[in-house]
């Protein structure tokens, strides 16, 4: 019996652009693992890399907020984007970012622990909304960066409101340059982190794990050339080394003029105002990166609620 369904392959299919009977043949030899059949599609070469937020949906609204030289990232999920366009929402979002900002650590207990502005705590005012919106919500993740001497730079694409949207990016520039210097290239570089989505800023501060799975996939690749072990090592290496660029903010290429590296975007900007800038730190939110939306069949639910 197949240890999957027929809705399992279009999710694959959605997933990785690969033909149905692909699909279902890499579900066949994973057993059903939606995950490893991505893998086993990308090392034939059958499928797209996708990044996750293609493949994620959440509703809800990410906020940012700066003071001085600190600046916080936080996103609150709701079960519907309806709720995401109400004003009770967005006010709460708000002024759960900015009590955000008197937290020493990125910590969610310790934030809805957090005084709220208008009384109470971050939970009790989340309890309430949740009683006067008749909608779950939760104050999902933070994050913070600062600097010592700069600027932290927030950017906010597809705003539903000031500093409210679905894609919230904080740009931490270390530098003695003047304020509109380090804001115009923060926003510059916001916008390109928006687009571009880095995976850490820079090579050393990918995921292992993640590396580790490029290895394996490229070294399947590689396997099926039947060239020389030592051909394949090089072939692996190369492979791991262009996913890295690739995925690394400092090493990839400025989305505006495709071609420079962010990294001498950043040197050459120091350069030109007479003070050395270092991007120290970014944070990208992607509302509802990491969370699948449950799909159901409404007209099956109604169904089984008729027979009882």
């Amino acid at each position: 019996m197949a240890a999957f369904t027929a809705a399992d392959v279009k999710k694959l299919r959605d997933m990785t652009g690969a033909g149905m009977m692909d699909a279902k043949k890499a579900l066949d030899e994973t057993n059903g693992d939606i995950e490893a059949a991505v893998d086993a599609l990308r090392a034939k070469g059958l499928a797209a890399v996708q990044k996750k937020s293609s493949r994620t949906a959440a509703e809800g609204l990410v906020g940012v907020a700066v003071e001085g030289t600190r600046g916080v990232a936080v996103e609150v999920n709701s079960e519907t984007d309806f709720v995401a366009k109400n004003e009770q929402f967005q006010d709460f979002v708000r002024k759960t970012t900015e009590a955000a900002l008197a937290l020493s650590a990125d910590d969610v207990e310790a934030l809805k622990a957090a005084p709220y502005p208008d009384g109470g705590t971050v939970s009790d005012k989340l309890t309430n909304n949740v009683a006067t919106i008749g909608e779950n919500q939760q104050v999902r993740r933070m994050k913070t960066v600062s600097v010592q001497k700069g600027a932290v730079v927030p950017y906010m694409h597809t705003a539903a409101a000031p500093n409210l949207g679905k894609i919230g990016v904080l740009v931490a520039l270390e530098s003695e340059a003047s304020a509109d210097v380090l804001a115009d290239l923060g926003k510059k570089i916001a916008m390109h982190i928006a687009a571009a989505f880095p995976l850490a800023l820079d090579a050393d501060g990918l995921d292992a794990e993640v590396i580790a799975r490029e290895r394996k996939i490229a070294a399947e690749k590689a396997a099926e050339t039947g060239k020389p072990a030592d051909v394949q090592a090089k072939m692996v290496d190369g492979a791991v080394a262009k996913y890295a660029k690739e995925n690394a903010l400092l090493s990839q290429v400025f989305v505006m003029d495709n071609k420079t590296p962010i990294s001498e975007v950043v040197a050459q900007a120091g350069k030109a105002a007479g003070s050395a800038i270092v991007l120290k730190d970014y944070v990208r939110f992607q509302l509802g990166e990491g969370i699948e939306k449950e799909v159901t069949d409404f007209a099956a639910e109604v169904a089984a609620a008729v027979k009882g």
